[in-house]
């Protein structure tokens, strides 16, 4: 559960954890660092342990906020055979063996503190998810690096979003309404294809806004647990606090109108209501920039100007990662399609932008999206191979010269 006290928890579910790895043979000792670790499985590896010296390792790089969920993952992986060495926090904290992190052989790899990791010259490629300003950060260092390099690394990386739902004025209300409850606040809207901007035709605007400001009124805040409550708290301070100074923007601009939530409260747990913003100009900071949390901003366009509201939806945010058309009209949808075809790299028709099923959609954005390789797909696996060509002559020439060159030909 995440609250107040979620680094005490941490720390007191990793460790055990951690002595389990021991007991399975993933971490030699308490004190050994990971590179030792790699050396002495090299040597003599568990069974089902990381692979011999020589061939690929991985480093598993979780956020501090999802620690124990990565050391449980860490875990199923482990018995499941996949060779993932540690974990590792950015800083060497969290979990034995991790202090004092030397340069090492990498498959996969997130940027760590020191830098030690991306400059080393065994770096074969970074998978990374996570905003976007962590992931130029870790492109500019590879690219500093590059002459350290025994390759070219590959690079991907699934950043942030400012997911869009564009509605045709031939939308159904009553699912169109739906579709931005759910998009906008499962998960607290913390998760990278989360509806925050939504494009609503003037003539539709009236009974959308009746329909979602009366289910957001039945939305049910509180503990996870609870199957009843549709949403929880936020994850941690950090979040809590960025998400209400968007909240404030909104309260004290005159360019928008907060029409449902807006409150926060962080004395148990930090949460954050089910907010709807209306921007009265489409350069609304809030219709550009990513929030990370239960905040849908609205702007109505008029029903004329479909072509304009296109381009404001196309160009008004850098992100391209997921976004929704809903209309009834098949001649509509195919027009703001294509419209959209470079807005977002997950495309929904009538159907909320988000809950892309792993190994059935395959997942992933452009722009300052990320690179767009499709995690969960052939794509991306193709990324992480290295082809090679073999050609076997069984008879070979004996002779430089071709036939064509014989004298008298």
């Amino acid at each position: 559960m995440l609250c107040r006290g979620c680094h005490d928890l941490r720390i007191a579910d990793v460790l055990p954890l951690a002595r389990d790895f021991d007991r399975a043979g993933f971490l030699a000792d308490d004190e050994s660092c990971v590179g030792c670790h790699m050396e002495r499985t090299a040597r003599t590896p568990a069974a089902g342990g990381p692979p011999r010296s020589g061939r690929s390792h991985r480093l598993l790089g979780p956020a501090d906020a999802a620690f124990c969920a990565s050391a449980l993952l860490m875990r199923a992986e482990r018995h499941g055979g996949a060779p993932v060495l540690a974990i590792h926090n950015g800083a060497g904290h969290g979990v034995p063996g991790l202090a004092r992190l030397r340069s090492f052989a990498v498959h996969v790899a997130l940027l760590d503190a020191d830098g030690k990791v991306l400059a080393s010259r065994d770096l074969a490629g970074v998978h990374f998810t996570g905003s976007t300003g962590v992931f130029n950060h870790i492109w500019g260092k590879v690219g500093a690096n590059i002459a350290r390099y025994g390759q070219y690394p590959r690079l991907i990386g699934e950043t942030g979003g400012k997911d869009f739902v564009f509605a045709h004025s031939s939308a159904e209300p009553d699912s169109l309404a739906v579709a931005l409850v759910r998009g906008a606040y499962e998960y607290q809207g913390q998760k990278c294809s989360a509806a925050s901007r939504a494009f609503i035709p003037a003539s539709l605007w009236p009974a959308v806004q009746e329909r979602l400001l009366q289910q957001i009124a039945e939305i049910r805040l509180g503990d996870p647990a609870d199957f009843t409550n549709f949403m929880g708290a936020v994850i941690d301070a950090n979040a809590f606090a960025t998400i209400k100074g968007y909240i404030d923007h909104a309260r004290q601009s005159p360019d928008a109108a907060i029409l449902a939530g807006g409150g926060c409260d962080d004395g148990k747990g930090y949460f954050v209501e089910p907010t709807v913003v209306l921007a009265k100009r489409p350069g609304l900071k809030l219709m550009r920039e990513e929030i990370f949390g239960p905040v849908l901003t609205v702007w109505v366009y008029e029903d004329r100007d479909l072509e304009t509201a296109l381009e404001i939806c196309d160009s008004g945010s850098p992100y391209a990662l997921t976004g929704a058309v809903f209309a009834r009209d098949r001649a509509a949808i195919v027009r703001i399609a294509d419209a959209l075809t470079h807005a977002a790299g997950n495309f929904y028709v009538n159907d909320k932008p988000t809950g892309a099923v792993v190994g059935q959609q395959p997942f992933g954005g452009a722009r300052a999206s990320g690179t767009n390789d499709k995690a969960g797909s052939v794509l991306n696996l193709l990324r992480w191979v290295s082809p090679r060509a073999i050609k076997e002559t069984f008879v070979p020439p004996t002779d430089f010269r071709y036939p064509f060159m014989a004298p008298g030909d």
